[in-house]
């Protein structure tokens, strides 16, 4: 599981695939993200506006990322 750290309260989970590098852009990551592909804390978010904030888990296409 990767740590990221975020120097905001919190992120938006399409901000943070791309910050990851998981997808490259906004429309890559709305796709995934309507698509049920992503969890967050061990459930589907179909919600790319999702705020992330310190403790969240995030996993996608076999990775795993914990916000810190």
């Amino acid at each position: 599981m990767k740590k990221i750290q975020i120097k905001d309260e919190y992120i938006t989970l399409g901000q943070f695939l791309k910050y990851t590098n998981c997808v490259s852009s906004g429309i890559e990551a709305k796709m995934v993200i309507q698509d049920g592909l992503v969890l967050v804390n061990g459930e589907v978010e179909t919600r790319r506006g999702k705020k992330l904030r310190s403790n969240d888990q995030v996993e996608f296409n076999g990775e795993s990322f914990v916000i810190e």
